[in-house]
């Protein structure tokens, strides 16, 4: 018999304003229904339900529905870090409201954070499956994995991304057979076996020493490295610079803003760009695909819901 699950309520003023996201992930584990967030998530392999909802009071109320209540706690505790709810941006707000390509972006929407997984391996896995392919392929494998590898809630219908172990113990073929192309399915599943087997611990504040086993894996990259650590880790210092996006955005402003030239970045240049956004570089280059069309009426950057639509080749 199922034992009655322990609920767990927290309401959270967060330290800076905050909107939660509508509508559901791409990848299918985040959900939400009339405003209300929902997601089914393991903490050390003991499941949890997990639903946040923002009322006009402009607080968080969470709750969490666990086996025992250290559980919800945790759980709770993982989604405020994906949410951002702790974080507080008033030095970086300060510190870059007036800058003239992310100024805009800063001062209108002083609520824009870069969402985060609640589970750092997640972050991991998905920055792989994402490598060198368009968004919505990219999308289309995590939900095929999700499906096939990730354990289900019986009472919600949630999934859960499947764990370190569970991807561990995939073989590459499988992995293939969901469209993942065989090198990276390999590297996934080394990556995984890293984590799972304890040596890498993606928890562990000593994040560099994490990177460096992780980057000794073919497949794994400074791109990978760096959506494991800002959408993760919570490093906000860190920038994918690999991404097109960024590759676009830095070459077509280093070309004078002349969209006729078609530049792109290299990666270190992007680095080198966005090195004045000290310890912010990963928030920076959020507001900055959003800002940088009024820095001149001569020279529009396109949107980011442009760059978005832009094959999303990455680098590993």
């Amino acid at each position: 018999m199922t034992p009655p699950l322990v609920e767990v309520r927290r309401e959270v003023t967060p330290r800076w304003p905050v909107r939660l996201p509508r509508g559901n992930a791409p990848d299918g584990v985040l959900r939400c229904r009339n405003g209300v967030l929902e997601r089914y998530l393991h903490v050390e392999g003991r499941p949890a339900i997990v639903r946040a909802a923002q009322p006009a009071n402009g607080r968080v109320v969470l709750g969490a529905w666990a086996e025992d209540a250290a559980t919800g706690e945790e759980a709770i505790g993982r989604m405020r870090f994906a949410l951002g709810l702790d974080d507080d941006f008033s030095e970086f707000h300060e510190r870059f409201r007036f800058d003239p390509l992310i100024g805009p972006s800063v001062r209108a929407r002083p609520w824009l954070r870069v969402l985060r997984r609640p589970e750092p391996f997640e972050a991991l896995a998905w920055a792989v499956t994402e490598q060198l392919i368009d968004y919505p392929r990219a999308t289309a494998i995590q939900r095929a994995m999700v499906r096939t590898l990730g354990p289900r809630c019986r009472s919600t219908g949630l999934r859960d991304v499947p764990s370190a172990q569970a991807v561990a113990d995939t073989a590459p073929a499988l992995l293939e057979s969901m469209d993942l192309k065989g090198t990276r399915a390999i590297a996934l599943v080394r990556a995984a076996r890293e984590v799972a087997r304890g040596r890498v611990d993606l928890r562990d504040p000593d994040h560099e020493r994490g990177w460096r086993r992780l980057r000794a894996i073919s497949g794994i990259g400074s791109w990978t490295q760096e959506i494991l650590a800002l959408h993760g880790q919570g490093r906000y210092d860190q920038i994918p610079a690999g991404d097109l996006g960024f590759i676009k955005l830095v070459g077509f402003l280093r070309s004078g803003g002349d969209p006729r030239v078609g530049a792109r970045a290299t990666e270190d240049e992007v680095r080198e760009f966005f090195a004045p956004y000290e310890g912010w570089a990963g928030l920076a280059g959020a507001h900055a695909l959003r800002s940088a069309g009024a820095l001149t009426p001569r020279s529009p950057v396109p949107a980011a819901g442009r760059w978005s639509a832009l094959p999303a080749t990455r680098a590993a």
